[in-house]
């Protein structure tokens, strides 16, 4: 597993399903991002609560970019919470995605905490390009939020609205609400989820017990997982156990991960075609397509990049390098030598010719790579010099010493 570290962007807002501007936070690994993750968290709950902070963070860790949100009349985002129900935070959800795809990469993962965990259960069918969902101590069922309100169901049922006081809290909830989460049924949806799914739930949690655990899981279809979190409580208040869910679910989602990156439609067919295309992150990062291969290109933090990827000479001085490397093997093969593993640094530069012994009946300034060939173990010198003589026929390197032929057309899109 890949282990960059983690680096916050910026807040971020967008438009809920009403139109009130929800806030958010993306959490990007500082290296190449393998894929992106939507959290949704518990209700009455914030994008900020320690589970989803440190989840995200460890996640971003390994690669996974995770957004997270406050539902609508939560946390910083606008809104009034006592108009907002089950099926409101579905929609959010779904908006978020649209965010997502919009403005970096739609969601290969969500991940859900708690009342959070129903609602990516219901929000994935609505999301086309998620690959992958995880619940934590979610409730089967909606409907199981009401438990939370105690005596005054009956007032709300009554008058329309109450006052509920939740995790030393009062809210506003209306009759509506209580309406929409009975009337929303998740054992259909997990039914047809379609998509992998691990099930994280503590065995001893009090808020929403296991058997809820049991039933997404029996509603599922494979592939499914179930990991039980031992004594954690309901809110991962525990650093180490917020970090065991953000590991295993690391983990586990690799594999759903490597099978979007080999299944994607940006496969290039041809052998011989390479398809570059900006992915819309930051000023220069580019996505780089190689029949099944795909990594990224960009430049430096210090030219206004985010050091994501190599940059283009970089990736010149790599083909140097690799071509000269395979050549030596192919030397090596064709001739019987017992040589060891082959390592060739590369750097590049732009220097005058004054400055450059070997840049002779050439003018101005020129690029110059410097290639250093190291073998282990012992060779003799007069191995050592065929080798450099063999070097400089590798491929690449000829077509950099000779003038090469650059035809481009311009195909215009019409929107």
């Amino acid at each position: 597993m890949k282990n960059p570290k983690a680096a916050k962007i910026g807040k971020i807002t967008f438009p809920g399903h009403s139109g009130d501007q929800l806030a958010a936070r993306l959490d990007m690994p500082e290296g190449p991002v393998r894929a992106y993750a939507l959290f949704a968290h518990c209700f009455t709950c914030s994008k900020d609560i320690f589970a989803a902070s440190r989840i995200a963070s460890t996640l971003a860790a390994n690669g996974i970019a995770v957004l997270r949100f406050d539902f609508t009349g939560l946390g910083a985002s606008e809104g009034e919470f006592a108009n907002t129900n089950f099926s409101s935070n579905v929609h959010d959800l779904v908006e978020a995605a649209n965010y997502m795809r919009n403005h970096f990469e739609a969601p290969a993962i969500l991940i859900g905490h708690s009342l959070g965990g129903a609602a990516v259960l219901a929000a994935a069918g609505d999301i086309p390009e998620v690959k992958a969902v995880a619940t934590i101590g979610a409730p089967a069922d909606a409907g199981h939020v009401i438990e939370n309100f105690g005596a005054a169901i009956g007032e709300i049922e009554e008058k329309g609205e109450a006052a509920v006081v939740l995790a030393g809290r009062k809210f506003s909830i209306k009759k509506q609400f209580l309406e929409d989460v009975r009337s929303s049924v998740l054992e259909k949806r997990i039914g047809k989820l379609k998509r992998a799914l691990i099930v994280f739930h503590a065995p001893r949690d009090e808020t929403v017990g296991i058997e809820n655990a049991g039933a997404i899981f029996s509603a599922a279809k494979h592939p499914k997982s179930f990991i039980s979190l031992d004594d954690a409580d309901h809110l991962l208040s525990r650093r180490e156990d917020a970090i065991y869910v953000a590991e295993v679910l690391s983990a586990w989602a690799d594999r759903y991960i490597e099978t979007m990156a080999a299944d994607g439609e940006e496969k290039t067919d041809n052998g011989n075609d390479v398809l570059v295309r900006e992915t819309g992150r930051g000023a220069f990062q580019q996505d780089i397509f190689v029949r099944a291969h795909h990594f990224l290109a960009d430049e430096p933090a210090s030219v206004g990049g985010m050091d994501s990827g190599p940059t283009p000479y970089d990736l010149l001085s790599a083909a140097l390098g690799t071509c000269t490397a395979m050549t030596l093997r192919m030397y090596a093969g064709r001739k019987g030598l017992e040589m060891g593993q082959v390592s060739v640094s590369v750097t590049h530069d732009k220097v005058h010719v004054d400055d450059c012994n070997e840049c002779e009946g050439r003018e101005g300034r020129v690029d110059r790579f410097e290639r250093e060939i190291s073998v282990d173990g012992e060779i003799s010198a007069e191995i050592a010099d065929k080798l450099e003589e063999i070097a400089g026929k590798c491929p690449v390197h000829r077509t950099l010493e000779h003038s090469s032929v650059v035809a481009t057309k311009v195909n215009l899109t019409k929107n």
